[in-house]
């Protein structure tokens, strides 16, 4: 049997007048649909180290606070069927944080040098998030 690929998801939300949720899209492939920053976890690498690496990563927010772990999902890979096991958790910025901005990512992994717009959207989500990682925000 395969080892699942393991996993972070960050539910990274602002609280103003009402709940927020941090989501981004892909700028050149728009196709992707609207996500969550989540990726992969180096070997050795804590669960939430990664997480917040993955945040800064991919968003370029740095101040992020977790909260605590939402939920664990064993799915496989929307594209490639290879199983995965997802961590996620709940972070919260600060009220201040913008409302959008662009981000080039950084680090070494595939999605290095994409832009990403990022932005705060209300909860409940105007529309769902792909490869349904919408699945647990009830747990907010």
């Amino acid at each position: 049997m395969t080892r699942p690929r393991i996993r972070v998801a960050a539910y990274v939300v602002r609280r103003r007048d009402i709940t927020e949720l941090l989501v981004f899209d892909h700028v050149d492939a728009p196709e992707a649909g609207t996500q969550i920053p989540a990726g992969g976890v180096r070997p050795g690498e804590d669960l939430e180290h990664a997480v917040l690496r993955e945040i800064a990563e991919e968003t370029g927010l740095a101040t992020a606070v977790p909260v605590r772990q939402i939920a664990v999902e064993d799915s496989p890979h929307p594209g490639t069927g290879q199983p995965r096991r997802t961590t996620f958790f709940l972070l919260r910025a600060p009220a201040d944080t913008l409302d959008a901005w662009s981000h080039r990512v950084r680090g070494d992994d595939e999605d290095a040098g994409l832009v990403f717009a990022c932005r705060f959207v209300p909860i409940p989500l105007p529309q769902p998030l792909a490869d349904g990682q919408d699945a647990w925000l009830d747990r907010l």
